[in-house]
């Protein structure tokens, strides 16, 4: 067996979703939970089929969003994967829906930072072990930074 290290791509003002499901029919079930989720979202899906043809299914609703889903997916080649990458919304306003759709087995990130995913490959496939999302801590919460952790969540209009 062997590891490796892959880097998702995604611009700065995108976020990911990364996560494994089981069934083909998944790729129009995300779609429709994305869509139904948040008005004006703009996604790419890719999944990466893990029997029969083997293909990387996709769809979203722009295109070069879906491309660079395609791309990463390409670049994961884990079975089963799926990826989004999204803008004009944040994970939090699509994981309850996704988290709904019977297909999705796990969820391992939602993130808008960079994002490492860690793969273990053998004779018969590639599979997803974990994620690196964004830097490790730098230190400890003091005062002031809660102060402006609540000001931001009611900045961006998650708290009142």
């Amino acid at each position: 067996m062997e590891l490796k290290q892959i880097k998702l791509e995604k611009p700065e003002d995108t976020n990911l979703i990364l996560g494994q499901t089981h069934f083909i029919k998944s790729v129009e079930d995300i779609y429709e939970a994305m869509v139904n989720a948040v008005p004006g979202i703009k996604f790419g899906l890719a999944f990466c089929e893990a029997s029969g043809p083997c293909l990387i299914r996709r769809t979203g609703n722009d295109k070069g969003l879906e491309q660079l889903a395609t791309k990463n997916a390409q670049a994961l080649g884990a079975g089963h994967s799926f990826i989004i990458i999204m803008r004009n919304a944040f994970p939090v306003n699509v994981l309850p829906q996704l988290k709904m759709v019977p297909e999705i087995c796990n969820i391992f990130c939602a993130s808008s930072n960079p994002v490492t995913v860690i793969i273990a490959e053998n004779e018969t496939g590639r599979g997803i072990l974990g994620v690196i999302d964004g830097e490790k801590p730098k230190g400890i919460e003091a005062e002031k930074d809660q102060e402006n952790r609540k000001a931001f969540l009611r900045k961006i209009g998650y708290k009142q």
